[in-house]
């Protein structure tokens, strides 16, 4: 009886493996890792327990394997449980508007911040200016917007539909949607696209948002992959414990999975590289406009 249930908890185990490993990454420290556990502790126990059930019922090797399936299902449960990411209470909770050009920008830039805030118990929105036409499918691209911001945590996503690749021409409707996300959020914090990037839908939502947070207190500019040498940053967040997340998020773009700046080889090291000078493992690096040390705090 005891070996029936074990195979039954470990086809249930496997199967949410399968089915959830989307919560796993995102709710879970060390993801990969806690996947392959439960594998490779599913691939021992099957068949442990149906040889003991159907081959040696009662003998000393039964007990044996009745024993150590109930420690490992019992120890894998309990790691669930104490590396998963808990929200604390929070004594100021901070307002986030994370703004980028195109679907993938915000998950590149500054993923790994964004989940952290949320797990923070801080309140993050996203606005993207465009829908990426130009550079993939645009249908697909909505979508995986979307469905990254929801993962990161996101309360709010918003997706507009300005020209790719010609928003230098389309200046003020940028200001005016940023100007109508800033009055709907009210942000403590925005993060956007550095002044020092080579891509030029890049540099116009740049200029749009000081345009529109101009009496905005703290403003933070995120590296994006085409950021020219005259990035410098100042500001740095620790995302030792989020890197594992941004790579998922920047993985459900797939849309945008054959360019070489969405692997999570480059994002590593760029999170190696940034983490070195903030002399933390890993860290994404910021431009500040300005910051205002109240509305940061304990960010």
């Amino acid at each position: 009886m005891h070996h029936a249930l074990t195979l039954v908890l470990s086809i249930l185990v496997l199967a949410a493996v399968l089915t959830q490993g989307e919560w796993i990454s995102r709710h879970v420290r060390y993801a990969p890792a806690v996947r392959a556990a439960a594998v490779t502790i599913v691939a021992l126990l099957i068949p442990a327990n149906a040889q003991a059930l159907w081959v040696a019922p009662g003998s000393p090797f039964a007990v044996v394997v009745a024993v150590a399936s109930v420690a490992l299902l019992i120890g894998y449960a309990g790691a669930i449980v104490l590396l998963r990411f808990a929200a604390p209470p929070v004594a100021a909770p901070r307002r986030i508007l994370a703004i980028g050009a195109h679907p993938d920008d915000l998950e590149l830039a500054c993923g790994g911040a964004l989940a952290k805030f949320v797990d923070a118990g801080h309140d993050v929105h996203v606005l993207v200016m465009s829908r990426g036409s130009v550079g993939g499918d645009q249908g697909e691209r909505i979508v995986e917007a979307r469905r990254g911001a929801s993962f990161l945590g996101a309360q709010s996503v918003v997706v507009h539909d300005f020209p790719d690749t010609m928003l230098q021409e389309v200046g003020q409707g940028l200001v005016a949607a940023i100007e109508a996300a800033i009055t709907q959020v009210c942000p403590d914090v925005i993060l956007t696209h550095s002044a020092h990037d080579q891509h030029q839908d890049h540099a116009a939502v740049h200029a749009a948002t000081l345009r529109a947070a101009r009496t905005q207190s703290t403003i933070l500019c995120y590296e994006s992959p085409s950021v020219t040498r005259d990035f410098n940053p100042s500001v740095f967040i620790d995302i030792a414990d989020y890197l594992d997340i941004k790579v998922q998020a920047v993985r459900m773009h797939r849309d945008q999975s054959g360019k070489p700046y969405m692997s999570a080889q480059r994002l590593r090291g760029v999170a190696t590289f940034r983490g070195a000078q903030a002399k933390r493992q890993f860290a994404e690096a910021y431009e500040p406009v300005r910051l205002l040390g109240s509305a940061v705090g304990d960010l």
